[in-house]
Order: C-alpha cells, then structure tokens, then sequence
C-alpha cells in the first residue's frame, strides 16, 4: 500500500482574495446590466455587444462565485485535509484566513458531518475507555481501564491511511492494554522481585505509551501519555482475593509484632541482670518471658495479676 507523505499548504492570503472576487462579482454584474442597457426589445439577439458584454459578465459572475468556495478559515491548533478531484492535494495547519483551489474539497472521516467537511483538531485530546476485563500474568481476571493523552501528528495519514483515526484508537488501546496486562501480575509475588500493575505504576504506563504509540504509527497519531485509571479484581474472586490479602496483612503484622516482643523482653531480662535488681533461675525466666509475650502478643488487654507474697 503505497503511504501518503503530509505535504502542507501554504494558502493565499484570504483579505486580498476577499477584494478580488469582490471586483469579479461586481465588474461581472456591471458588465451584464451594460449589455442589457446597449439593446432593448427584440434586436438584443442581432446586437453583438450585448452578446460581448452580457456573456463576458455572465462568465466573470459565475468565476467569482466558484471562487466564493475557496475561503478557509483555520483556528489555532486547527488543520484542513485538502483533496481535489479525489486526490490529496495538501493540509492547511497554518491559522489565519486562506484562499486555496475552490475545488477542493475539506475530509474528516471522523467527523459525524464529513459529507459537508470539517477541520481536523491538532489538539491534545483525551481517551477514556470503558472498564474491560481481563486476565493478568497469573490468569486472575482483573477489571481494568486506561486514559490515553493523544494527538494528530501526520493529518494525512490520520485521514487516509484509517478508516476512522477516533475508532481506531480506540480499538488498538483495547488490544494494548490486553497485551499489557498479561504480561505482569496483578499484586507483587511473595518476594516482591517483580513489576505489578499495582504497585509499578509508572513503569506500567511507560511500557503502555510504548505499545499504543507502536500501533497507531499507522494513523499518524502520537501518544502523550498511557495511564492506568481504574484496576481491580473481577467480582467473581473479589471477595477471596481480598481474605487473601487480609490475611497477607495479619500475618506480617503479627510478624513485626513478635519481633518487637523478644526485643523487649531480650532487653528487660537484660536489664534486669545488668543492673542486679533480681536474680532468676531458669524455671523463673521462662516464666517471665511467657507473661511478658503475653501481654505483649495478645490481642487484647491482659488482666494483671497482683502477688501480694512470695514470688517462690
């Protein structure tokens, strides 16, 4: 398929056009009301000047309101796809008041009003796709959905070499975002040496920008950004994913919690002999250190109690 290169317009300045087919329409129309005004009656068909100027200001008239279609007018970030006679004949991106052939014809396949032409928008624009579901690197079905930042970068390969550059995107963002998340778990794995869709947001969206940007070359489009906007677990494992997860969370919190345990009776026995504040046996520090992981293991309040004699 042969590729269409953009080749940019640079269009007549409109103002001086706008005086141009102002002198066509009025010298043509002047040009006309003489002819008639030379003849009158039944000799107007004999007469040669009538045919002479009536004609000449019939064809000047037509000229000037053919070229009455050339006019375009193009916004900042704006650009028009021209074709004449159904071939590219250029874009126009530069803003301000043109004249180009008044042949040409404006095209936007993604326009809902293309039989009538529309401009192009050069305008970053923003593409929210709807939540899809899909399995992640360890086939857990996930809900997700992206925020793509785009913009037309080749309008005419944006209009040519797509049928619909809007459609497409969106289809190619749907066929990424499947690729991506294949490819990476949803969470991190037991010993958190690999990127999650989770947890690795940046890099997720970089390795996204990458494979959108790769895929819609085609269409001309540039990719400014690929974020992930929404991601969760599929309602069917929800539920389990989540008591797997609160029970991920228990167990290392009861970790940090018994690790700071027998650092503190560690320090009170410690302490305690260092000082010489008593002398315990075996039989009397195992006791303690079970008291002592007691309170400070256990879920709730432990109730002390108060030994009024004898410790032995």
């Amino acid at each position: 398929m042969e590729k269409i290169q953009e080749k940019q317009l640079k269009g007549v300045n409109g103002w001086i056009m706008v005086a141009v087919v102002l002198i066509l329409l009025i010298g043509g129309t002047v040009a006309m009301c003489i002819g008639f005004a030379l003849v009158g009656g039944d000799e107007i068909p004999e007469n040669p000047a009538f045919f002479a100027l009536a004609g000449a200001g019939c064809v000047i008239l037509i000229v000037g309101c053919i070229m009455l279609n050339g006019f375009k007018i193009i916004a900042p970030n704006e650009a028009a796809v021209l074709t004449l006679f159904g071939k590219y004949h250029g874009s126009l991106k530069t803003d301000g008041f043109f004249f180009v052939n008044p042949f040409c014809k404006t095209v936007n396949p993604a326009s809902p009003f293309e039989k009538l032409g529309k401009k192009i928008s050069l305008k970053a624009m923003t593409l929210n796709n709807d939540k899809q579901k899909v399995n992640d690197e360890e086939g857990n079905p996930i809900e997700i959905s992206v925020v793509v930042i785009w913009r037309i970068k080749d309008t005419a390969r944006a209009v040519f070499a797509v049928d619909n550059y809007m459609t497409f995107i969106s289809t190619q963002c749907d066929s990424a975002i499947r690729q991506v998340a294949r490819q990476y778990p949803y969470d991190v794995s037991d010993n958190g040496d690999e990127k999650s869709l989770r947890g690795s947001s940046q890099e997720i969206a970089d390795v996204l920008q990458a494979e959108l940007q790769e895929r819609v070359n085609t269409a001309g489009i540039e990719i400014l950004d690929a974020r992930i906007n929404n991601l969760a677990y599929a309602t069917e494992i929800a539920a389990a994913m989540l008591q797997r997860q609160q029970a991920a969370a228990i167990i290392a919190a009861r970790q940090k919690i018994v690790d700071g345990a027998v650092s503190m009776v560690e320090m009170a026995l410690t302490k305690l002999s260092e000082n010489n504040i008593v002398e315990l046996d075996d039989e009397r520090k195992a006791q303690m250190v079970s008291n002592l992981l007691v309170v400070l293991c256990g879920n709730r309040d432990a109730q002390p109690v108060v030994n009024s004699g004898s410790i032995y």
